[in-house]
């Protein structure tokens, strides 16, 4: 028994691994890494500011460092006050930073944003930066990827570091330890240090840790996956108004989100698919989502077909009853009656958030990963 349970959480973890891309996978010989000593390859892309740049943008100062990095990955979130830091420290002695995110927006799935709020799309990279007051330019190569296969980040975040000359002098992590708080990118700061120092860099190359670059070619797992959740079997049972008190009290160890909808609410149905989304990204995790269905117990049928046509794998529920006041006082006696209505639960039954209407999408998310049960690293 002891071994089938050890089995049980090894797959479990390998499964939750491979769902937030934590891992750093080696790259296949189309991306390889810069090697040291090589000259910095030019590059133009566009700048969240609404600006080109290419390499000579970043012409005459003692030192360049390029970090390839992005919005989604948790390791990439860790080091961000980190980066921040660096900038603040080092521009005032002539070295310029530039970020650039080589992910390819269309192959970073659902479950791979269990950590975040934003996927990696560049109207998403303008909304981070913004919420993190980034001091550095934020350039977008994930249309073509052009300019990563040619410098060959293994993970994100990456760094290179290179000489006046712009010949490349190091290449990986910023420090060892990714828990903010815990380092303050050590080995970055020695790079730099000797470079501008003239000096050989002690420890020229690193291994990375982080979030595997999202390659164009990994589109068909994307696909294998949106399969994968169709074939997901959708259900929905009856709920009376103890069950609903149940939901509430919440005895689970989850952050839970409890909407309220019917097929007959228009708002309900077009923000219906935003909840199944936050679903996917986050059901890794310390959270649940549940739907309750306002619609009368004779529409069951109807209600269960939305579902199925939404892929809405999670846990759905029906009131049994067509006393709406019953549900709406078991739900929340603050909530006046109008729908949708949404609720965060925490454990024990503290209600964090209360919407009556539609929901703000982002806000819901960032409401959802900010909070002491999830968060955005590890």
């Amino acid at each position: 028994m002891i071994t089938n349970l050890l089995t049980k959480q090894l797959q479990r973890l390998t499964i939750s691994l491979m769902l937030v891309g934590s891992v750093a996978f080696s790259p296949n010989e189309e991306h390889k890494t810069l090697e040291i000593g090589a000259s910095a390859p030019d590059f133009s892309l566009p700048g969240i500011d609404g600006k080109q740049y290419t390499l000579k943008s970043f012409a005459g100062s003692a030192a360049l460092v390029i970090v390839f990095s992005c919005n989604h990955c948790p390791t990439a979130q860790a080091y961000e006050d980190r980066l921040i830091q660096l900038v603040n420290d080092y521009k005032p002695k002539q070295v310029n930073f530039v970020v650039i995110s080589p992910n390819n927006p269309k192959t970073v799935s659902l479950a791979e944003l269990g950590y975040t709020d934003l996927s990696d799309s560049f109207e998403e990279m303008k909304i981070r930066a913004k919420a993190k007051g980034y001091n550095f330019p934020y350039l977008y190569d994930g249309d073509t990827q052009a300019t990563a296969q040619k410098y060959g980040p293994v993970a994100t975040p990456h760094v290179f570091i290179f000489d006046k000359s712009r010949k490349l002098q190091y290449a990986g992590r910023f420090d060892a330890k990714e828990k903010p708080g815990t380092a303050n990118a050590e080995d970055a700061r020695a790079a730099l240090d000797a470079v501008l120092a003239g000096q050989k860099v002690p420890v020229p190359t690193t291994k990375t840790f982080g979030c595997s670059v999202k390659w164009m070619e990994k589109e068909d797992y994307i696909q294998k996956q949106q399969a994968e959740w169709a074939r997901r079997p959708v259900s929905l049972e009856d709920i009376d108004v103890a069950g609903l008190k149940k939901l509430l009290r919440n005895d689970s160890d989850k952050l839970r989100l409890i909407n309220v909808w019917a097929t007959w609410c228009g708002p309900c149905v077009q923000e219906f698919p935003d909840f199944v989304s936050i679903d996917r990204m986050y059901r890794e995790r310390d959270f649940e989502f549940v739907s309750v269905s306002a619609d009368k117990p004779d529409k069951k049928a109807k209600a269960l077909e939305f579902l199925k046509k939404k892929e809405a794998s999670n846990k759905n529920y029906l009131f049994n009853s067509e006393d709406k006041y019953a549900l709406i006082e078991a739900i929340d006696p603050k909530w006046q009656g109008a729908l949708p209505y949404t609720i965060l639960v925490e454990p024990g039954g503290k209600i964090v958030y209360s919407k009556q209407g539609t929901i703000d999408v982002l806000e819901m998310k960032r409401r959802i990963v900010e909070n002491r049960l999830l968060g955005r690293y590890y």
